[in-house]
């Protein structure tokens, strides 16, 4: 319960405190006052949060809070603001009125915190104790539906798995841990694996690890349900006695419910490790589930949403008691609903119930469907399904809490980029600074807890098995939105009108629907997203906004009022159709991000070096034709003195022809973690593998040359090659393969494309590089055949070979490739077979063979197909031409 706001704010009262060393006397007291009025206040709000004080004064104290926090951040926004104005005298002149206020809400900061010591206590114990009620409610309710005997609709595989998982004979104790989201139905299937297998144990106990408990009363309480003495409080006398007890037993135990690594510790130093004895824990914490995986006794069953097809049936035994079938008039309806469960099985059971009781009209129905975010609130139809899932928020560290609120600013099923989000975050002061780790490396760590956590869902899945994209279940979802609505971080202007309080000076504003007009007084406001394709116009008003993201606008021009939003640290205008920026551009000095993809900028002025503080500048454009071109990217101009722009972690993508200079610039971006560059001229190839020798940092890069005929010489980066490099595109005609590729040994992807190499055979070139992940060759090579050796390409699950116009033959020998999941043949005319050794890829489950001739995808046909035998356990295989698959 205690407030993001506050604690955000600390942050920023300290980070203004330490880097504004030319303030004046009375403000520096100001402000240094201020930090401690709010570390107190803070302080009550912990002690209030931890004593589960939840009366509805302490709410309203908070909100109160919450208001001077935002005003807070309104003086330092202000200060800033002025200090960064043209007019030296506007400086001055605006000093005294920041002094008072700042005095102003001293002065309000001291009053509130009477306030408080005055409610003390405000809560009773009784509170607490019904919080800790609703919880072990919520746990209980799961195995009454499990003792009841129900059948589980859609989990009879997954249960049958774990039943032969918990009654096959092995010595060892052998531990699952099953993983998924609130309400997924873990604590249910382990309740029905634990009756049909507790038999076959010589004792059994369930317990239930709660937030609430000690590790001293859960050891006692696992004592008590195996039947032991609990007197005592010592945990090693607990410990030992747990010991000692299961010593020679075939014991079966269920932690239900585990959300804290060193409870499952302080429980499993005491287990005897013998006897074919079986644990199962149920979390929704995956990475503590990864933390605790020490070796192969334990594992972790991630548990899926019901299909759509069981979903359905749950749905209807639940909402048509009598029939268990959906009437006609309702299935409309009746599906849009089940669409927001997502095949949740708490969703799904709650909202049967809630709509059995209901009249079955789609009007009533529709009702229901509209109003989701009331009826998951308090006392609403829906309260335990917020309940629960509402536990795993509350229980974020209080620097994540407002990163997974940022969830809410996007559209429900809309997935959002992984890389996008995580830039957003750092621009919003969410990211906290660490020693030897970039903002964006804490930021993916940041996003990899929230994942592990079972709060935000990976959508999309790169090679590498990051995130491309992400996103929130729908019933979650709503359950921020409220949060956000209620807390004043974010305003959603959707069809159906705002969400959340537009006049109650929103932080930030999310217009999700139709034009909208900037230019109305909402200085409040501190970021602004345009989600739809409505026109935006962009006025004076929002002088102190810090994020802009209007992509997919119907833009022109460039907004010549952004110039003005000189505490800008996000602008992206990307998918517009603005042409040129205006050499005002440099006025945004505190600008991290300029987003420009997929625009009709080709080059950018000379004023952008005056973005001392730019990280991220992204400004290219893709050809987006059916046939992969050799100019499919479109780069930039940039100025010849680029290497002004230190601090500068990606850059895409710049162009170089006739631009020496600039190309010998780039080795002063020595923080550079991602490099695209094209039209490289032959005599470029030594001033390039220069620069990138001073990038020791350097994680991707993508190199162009002028066209398919400019040969570029690479080899003599082989002193000072970038060895923590991972991902490498070259499209670039290669005389020779440059062999320091050869030693990087953090590579995952390589894609090497229209290097018509002759003598170097580049499959030879790679075969050893430890974690290499995909290949691509496309008209990389003009050799005969390829030959994959055994116990070569050890990771590599991609492999795509494209236009190689002289391949005739491939062979895979056995034990090569063994990872290989996906492989790929385009425009390869001359070859004549599939590949021998096919067969013995174990992995492979996806084939495509586009534009491949006639004759050789015969073979491969369902019917009639001569090799088709060889690829039978590959589940996927495509053709371009379906029909010749047939």
């Amino acid at each position: 319960m205690a407030d993001g706001a506050v604690s955000f704010l600390l942050q920023k009262l300290q980070a203004f405190a330490n880097g504004e060393w030319k303030l004046q006397e009375n403000i520096r007291n100001g402000v240094h006052h201020l930090q401690i009025e709010m570390q107190s206040i803070e302080a009550l709000m912990r002690d209030a949060d931890a004593k589960k004080e939840y009366d509805h004064r302490i709410k309203v104290w908070i909100q109160e809070v919450r208001t001077q926090a935002h005003a807070i951040e309104d003086v330092l926004d202000l200060y800033r603001f002025q200090q960064y104005q043209e007019s030296m005298w506007h400086h001055w002149k605006m000093r005294h009125p920041i002094s008072n206020l700042i005095d102003d809400i001293n002065t309000r900061l001291a009053t509130i915190k009477k306030t408080k010591e005055r409610y003390q206590p405000m809560a009773s114990t009784s509170s607490s104790t019904a919080e800790t009620n609703t919880y072990l409610n919520v746990r209980v309710a799961p195995l009454i539906i499990g003792a009841r005997g129900d059948k589980i609709v859609g989990m009879e595989e997954q249960k049958r798995k774990l039943v032969s998982w918990a009654t096959e004979r092995n010595q060892k104790l052998k531990v699952m841990f099953v993983v998924g989201m609130a309400g997924l139905g873990k604590t249910t299937l382990a309740q029905c694996v634990f009756e049909i297998v507790r038999q076959h144990f010589d004792c059994h106990a369930w317990i239930i690890a709660s937030k609430s408990r000690t590790k001293t009363e859960t050891l006692r309480s696992l004592l008590e349900e195996l039947g032991c003495s609990r007197e005592g409080s010592n945990k090693v006398i607990l410990s030992n006695r747990l010991q000692n007890f299961l010593q020679h037993k075939r014991y079966v135990i269920i932690v239900d419910d585990l959300w804290e690594k060193d409870v499952w510790e302080s429980i499993k130093i005491a287990l005897p490790d013998a006897n074919n004895s079986r644990i199962i824990i149920t979390t929704r914490r995956g990475d503590v589930a990864d933390s605790c995986r020490e070796d192969d006794s334990i594992d972790i069953h991630k548990l899926q949403p019901l299909s759509l097809e069981c979903a359905e049936q749950l749905f209807s035994k639940k909402a048509f008691r009598k029939s268990s079938r959906c009437p006609s008039p309702l299935k409309e309806v009746s599906k849009s609903i089940l669409q927001k469960c997502e095949g949740l099985p708490l969703g799904i059971i709650e909202m049967g119930r809630l709509l059995s009781s209901k009249s079955a009209t789609p009007y009533e129905w529709k009702k229901i469907h509209d109003s989701l975010e009331s009826e998951l609130k308090s006392g609403g139809g829906l309260s335990n399904t917020m309940k629960v899932l509402s536990g795993s928020y509350k229980d974020l560290p209080y620097h994540l809490k407002y990163c997974f609120l940022y969830m809410s600013i996007f559209p429900e099923n809309s997935p959002v980029k992984r890389r996008r989000l995580i830039r957003l975050w750092i621009a919003e002061g969410f990211v906290k600074k660490e020693r030897g780790k970039t903002l964006e490396e804490i930021g993916e760590e940041y996003l990899n807890e929230l994942i592990g956590r079972s709060l935000i869902k990976a959508h999309k899945i790169d090679f590498d098995e990051r995130p491309l994209t992400v996103g929130v279940h729908a019933l979650m979802h709503r359950i921020i939105l409220r949060v956000s609505h209620e807390e004043n971080f974010c305003t959603t202007v959707c069809a159906g009108g705002a969400e959340g309080n537009l006049a109650g000076k929103p932080r930030r504003l999310s217009v999700q629907t139709g034009n909208f007009d900037l230019s109305q007084g909402l200085d409040c406001v501190r970021t602004f997203f345009s989600l739809s394709s409505g026109k935006v116009n962009i006025g004076q008003s929002f002088r102190l906004l810090k994020v802009l993201d209007i992509q997919g606008t119907p833009l022109g021009n460039f907004p010549s009022a952004i110039t003005d939003l000189v505490l800008l640290k996000y602008l992206s205008l990307r998918k517009t159709n603005i042409r040129s920026i205006p050499k005002s551009l440099g006025k945004l000095r505190q600008l991290e991000t300029l987003d420009l993809k997929q625009t009709l900028v080709k080059k950018l002025p000379e004023s952008v070096l005056k973005l001392a503080k730019l990280r991220h500048l992204l400004v290219y454009s893709y050809n987006m034709g059916s046939v992969v071109s050799f100019d499919s990217v479109q780069g930039f101009s940039v100025s010849t003195k680029i290497g002004a722009m230190k601090n500068l972690q990606k850059l895409s993508f710049v162009r170089a022809k006739r631009q020496h200079r600039m190309i010998q610039e780039l080795e002063n971006l020595t923080q550079l973690r991602k490099l695209g560059i094209v039209e490289l001229e032959k005599e470029d190839g030594s001033s390039l593998c220069q620069s990138i020798g001073k990038m020791r940092d350097l994680l991707s890069l993508n190199v162009t040359s002028l066209n398919k005929s400019e040969p570029l010489e690479l080899a003599l980066m082989a002193n000072n090659r970038p060895r923590f490099l991972q991902r490498l595109y070259l499209k670039v005609s290669l005389k020779t393969f440059p062999k320091w590729v050869s030693s990087l040994q953090d590579l995952v992807r390589i894609r090497l494309k229209w290097s018509s190499l002759s003598g170097d055979n580049p499959i030879e070139a790679l075969q050893d590089l430890p974690n290499l992940m995909e290949l691509q060759l496309l008209d990389a090579y003009t050799g005969t055949q390829l030959e994959f050796k055994a116990k070569k390409f050890q990771k590599l699950k991609i492999l795509d070979l494209e236009q190689l116009k002289q391949l005739r033959f491939i062979a895979m020998e056995d034990d090569t490739l063994p990872s290989l999941q996906k492989l790929s043949i385009r425009q390869c005319n001359e070859l004549e077979q599939v590949p021998v050794g096919i067969d013995n890829l174990r992995c492979l489950n996806v084939l495509l063979l586009c534009d491949m001739p006639e004759r050789f995808v015969a073979q491969l046909k369902k019917k009639g197909g001569g090799l088709r035998h060889l690829v039978h356990r590959v589940s996927v295989i495509r053709s371009c031409q379906p029909s010749h698959l047939e």
